[in-house]
């Protein structure tokens, strides 16, 4: 929404956002020169974000997942030769604070796992190969 505010006898254009709409509220104008009036304007809500899937990065025509950002391995959720099916958690890398689920993205049977918790790892990188 946006409004006009003068201040001092000068005039400014501000955007704000109205979190809670309700139905109103109290204001109180102690200063009698004060003027409050308002008319607001209803804005369209955001479109819903789509749900978090958990990220998984194949090359084509691999049998490998491969980061898809630069972390530390928190937990590995397989073992070499474990049959996964597709979107099983893999393992999970924290990158600035934030942990990352790496699923698999096809069924298969984990072949090699070339890295251990509380190593970095770099974008790119192998993490799992299947096959």
């Amino acid at each position: 929404m946006k409004l006009r505010i003068t201040v001092h006898g000068v005039a400014y254009e501000v955007e704000v956002e109205v979190l809670d709409p309700g139905d109103g509220f109290p204001a109180s104008t102690p200063l009698p020169h004060l003027r409050t009036h308002s008319n607001p304007t209803p804005t369209p809500a955001p479109p819903p974000k789509p749900a978090s899937r958990p990220v998984a990065t194949t090359p084509a025509g691999s049998g490998a997942v491969t980061s898809p950002i630069s972390g530390v391995v928190v937990e590995i959720k397989c073992q070499k030769g474990d049959a996964v099916k597709e979107g099983q958690i893999l393992l999970v890398i924290e990158a600035m604070k934030m942990n990352t689920s790496i699923a698999a993205p096809t069924a298969g049977r984990v072949k090699n796992i070339p890295v251990a918790v509380g190593e970095q790892v770099q974008e790119g990188q192998v993490l799992v190969e299947y096959e």
